[in-house]
């Protein structure tokens, strides 16, 4: 699977870690930074990364801040992008069965490697349900498409 990873400054260490693991497990990932542990704005990653997978250029995304609540704000403002905030494997798999999320966010302090680990091979291994949560899907599409 063609994955693209981000992360914030707080987000950073974790991120080098998940890019690795997905690496391991086979993926190919590639990076949209940050580069390091210096402040960078959250919502400039989010947007590089969820364009991206709005253009199709990648099947998934992680984005990886703090504590999990900057990433996912920013990214859901892409049209197309379904960005959850997962905080176990319960999150994780209803992220993938029910909102066919393609963009996963993480915090990076919140959780430890092996939890963050976890939460991503549960989302990427949960295959999207379909039947009412698309019907629900469909509405948040035509929410997009509204003018205001």
């Amino acid at each position: 699977m063609r994955i693209v990873i981000g992360a914030d400054h707080a987000g950073f260490d974790a991120k080098e870690r998940l890019k690795k693991f997905l690496q391991k497990l086979g993926h190919d990932v590639t990076d949209f930074g940050c580069y390091s542990v210096e402040p960078v704005d959250f919502p400039d990653i989010a947007l590089l990364v969820s364009e991206a997978v709005r253009r199709k250029e990648f099947d998934k995304a992680v984005l990886v801040d703090g504590f999990n609540g900057a990433m996912p704000l920013a990214a859901n403002k892409v049209h197309g992008i379904r960005a959850v905030a997962a905080y176990d494997t319960i999150s994780a798999r209803f992220a993938a069965a029910h909102e066919d999320c393609n963009v996963l966010c993480l915090g990076g302090k919140t959780h430890g490697e092996l939890a963050l680990e976890e939460m991503i091979k549960v989302w990427l291994n949960t295959p999207f349900e379909g039947g009412k949560y698309q019907k629900r899907l469909d509405k948040i599409t035509a929410i997009e498409q509204k003018c205001y």
